[in-house]
């Protein structure tokens, strides 16, 4: 009959907690050892099937702003900010964070209040930095450190694809810096927009150039933009 210290040690064993004692390894080449140990084996697959989405799924909040540029989404994880849109319908940002993040979705004014109130001062010229944490855990290593470089680009700065390649350490990676802030899932948060082609020309935006000139201006340096 399996025994009190047995049986602790299976369940720690088969949930990686404990290493097995040469007890445990002497009485697992028993007919009843093996067979306790298919049973614990098949109740933790059941387990796992039945509860293993839920536990692991994790929520989502977002909201709305109302900026210059139009209606803003913004959602947040409890890891920190997850996304910035502005560029897409309310239904469709939400099934992005459906998809994209595996999460369930809630919208919540007050889980979101702090990046709301940091937005609202941003775009009424009282905030140039953004102040609170990032989720990039769904980024590649690459993106994340081009990410992390565009960050530390001033507000009224302008900086080329080539020189955040440069920063990062892989100069001549200025078109794989370019696709990577194309795809930036905190864009103004993180500014991208800040990050222009060669010869201070524009260069390209996911947001749409009208808005990247907008932003620029509000910050001070469309000027410096040739073309």
């Amino acid at each position: 009959m399996i025994t009190t210290t047995h049986d602790d040690e299976l369940i720690g064993m088969l949930l990686g907690d404990r290493r097995r004692s040469p007890d445990l390894a002497r009485w697992l080449t028993t007919p009843e050892g093996r067979e306790e140990l298919a049973a614990y084996r098949r109740t933790l697959g059941a387990l796992e099937r039945l509860y293993g989405d839920v536990l692991g799924r994790r929520t989502v909040y977002y909201t709305t702003v109302q900026a210059p540029i139009g209606r803003v989404f913004v959602a947040v994880s409890d890891e920190g900010l997850v996304r910035v849109s502005f560029r897409s319908s309310e239904a469709s940002f939400v099934n992005d964070l459906r998809r994209q993040l595996d999460a369930d979705v809630v919208h919540s004014p007050k889980r979101t209040a702090d990046i709301v109130h940091q937005l609202r001062a941003y775009f009424a010229g009282e905030r140039r930095h953004f102040d609170m944490r990032l989720d990039l855990r769904h980024v590649t290593p690459f993106q994340r450190r081009v990410l992390l470089a565009a960050t530390r680009v001033p507000a009224g700065k302008l900086v080329s694809y080539g020189e955040i390649a440069r920063r990062i350490g892989e100069p001549g990676g200025s078109r794989a810096v370019g696709q990577a802030l194309g795809h930036n899932p905190i864009p103004i948060v993180i500014p991208c927009h800040r990050v222009v082609a060669a010869g201070g020309r524009i260069g390209g935006y996911t947001g749409g150039l009208a808005i990247k000139r907008k932003l620029l201006r509000l910050e001070g340096s469309l000027a410096a933009v040739a073309g």
